[in-house]
């Protein structure tokens, strides 16, 4: 019975809402080696779709862009911290990805523009990520975990542009955590902090029984899976 909760859940807002959680928010990498085309790049249990679907459970925020900020924190110790104008100013990267999400669709040959986490590390003076995992904290209070190898190399980025235009924000606009190898539920909508942890701590989603980690090569879409 919990698992038809949690299947609902996923159903109705896997990518995010603002607000208090009372309701559930919401809701491979860059240089990861895929299939070359066609079904062999879908995974199990997966469906293609030429939409872009959006699944909420309530309004979606519209932050204003003179007040928004992103912080990169090493516990509760602010590393640096970038007004949208600064953030805006950081070095682009444009990526071409396969994006799927826990509730089965997936969509081919996404186009994102953002910057990447390995990037907000060196321009924050950091040579190497100070802990091994990550929470992203989101408006609304959604949160998502990480470990941190899954955001750097190039893997993951803060994403802005979406198919050549400014992200939409019932698709997370201004900004939304970009790591295409995992369920796109790890995709964190309206992302606003990064926090390195020394330890694993789930995340909304994962403490209500979702995976930890969320590969959908291997079907992680529940704990024990």
């Amino acid at each position: 019975m919990a698992i038809v909760k949690l299947i609902n859940y996923a159903d109705r807002s896997i990518l995010g809402v603002e607000g208090p959680m009372q309701q559930p928010p919401i809701a491979r990498g860059f240089h990861g080696k895929r299939p070359p085309s066609g079904h062999d790049r879908i995974p199990p249990g997966q469906h293609l779709t030429s939409d872009f679907p959006v699944l909420s459970a309530g309004p979606t925020p519209t932050p204003r862009l003179e007040s928004w900020s992103l912080a990169l924190q090493d516990g509760g110790s602010l590393l640096r911290k970038w007004s949208w104008q600064e953030f805006e100013a950081l070095p682009q990267t444009q990526v071409k990805v396969d994006i799927h999400c826990v509730t089965t669709w997936s969509k081919l040959d996404t186009t994102w523009q953002g910057v990447t986490v390995a990037t907000l590390l060196e321009v924050a003076g950091v040579s190497e990520p100070p802990q091994p995992y990550a929470m992203f904290h989101c408006d609304g209070g959604y949160t998502t975990n990480l470990p941190v190898k899954d955001l750097i190399g190039g893997k993951a980025m803060i994403a802005t542009r979406y198919e050549g235009k400014p992200l939409s924000p019932e698709h997370g606009g201004p900004a939304r955590l970009l790591v295409p190898h995992l369920y796109f539920w790890k995709s964190a909508k309206w992302v606003r902090r990064l926090r390195f942890m020394e330890r694993e701590e789930p995340g909304f989603w994962e403490s209500l029984g979702y995976h930890i980690y969320g590969d959908p090569w291997r079907e992680q879409r529940y704990a024990g899976d």
